[in-house]
């Protein structure tokens, strides 16, 4: 979970003609697969493909991810470009020490929307309150289950003889034989 705070600020409402004061406010956000649910239900196109976001998107993706209740609107007016750097760096983070190499790189570029992750979740058997956790994470977690279902890679003949060769000198010399 990632802490913002929010000056107290005078803005001016060039609708109405008057100034609005907004109190200092403390956002606690989370970069979970529910904030992204939101996001994309609201713009409807994928969260974690859209590589550029307006400053409005990357705002509205900042009300996705509190949760603080009965934050003032006008305090997200107030967001700064360092509350943004602040954000996009936790939402970066990978969370977690477990890496993975990508040996099988394919040409295609998948498009993850927030329904292939929950069909992933289910297809897994992840339970439903994992959503909550930071998305790097919960990604990190769906790759770990989905090795662990791939079948294991079939041996090469070389490295079957060499093991075997090892073994029987091992045992030549505990049991003392030729053979």
């Amino acid at each position: 979970m990632l802490q913002i705070t929010i000056p107290e600020t005078e803005l001016y409402d060039d609708k109405v003609g008057e100034f609005i004061y907004t109190k200092e406010t403390k956002l606690k956000l989370e970069h979970s697969l529910i904030s992204i649910s939101k996001w994309e239900q609201h713009w409807r196109k994928p969260y974690i493909n859209t590589v550029e976001k307006t400053r409005e998107e990357t705002i509205d993706y900042i009300k996705c991810m509190t949760l603080t209740q009965n934050v003032d609107p006008n305090a997200y007016r107030c967001i700064t470009n360092a509350h943004i750097k602040q954000v996009n760096e936790y939402i970066n983070n990978p969370m977690t020490a477990t890496t993975f190499s990508d040996k099988k790189k394919s040409g295609r570029r998948e498009i993850t929307t927030n329904e292939v992750i929950y069909y992933q979740m289910i297809e897994l058997g992840i339970p439903v309150e994992f959503e909550k956790w930071h998305l790097n994470r919960l990604l990190t977690l769906i790759k770990v289950c989905t090795s662990y279902r791939e079948p294991q890679k079939k041996r090469n003949k070389k490295d079957i003889m060499r093991d075997y060769k090892a073994i029987n000198k091992a045992n030549r010399a505990k049991f003392k034989s030729k053979g």
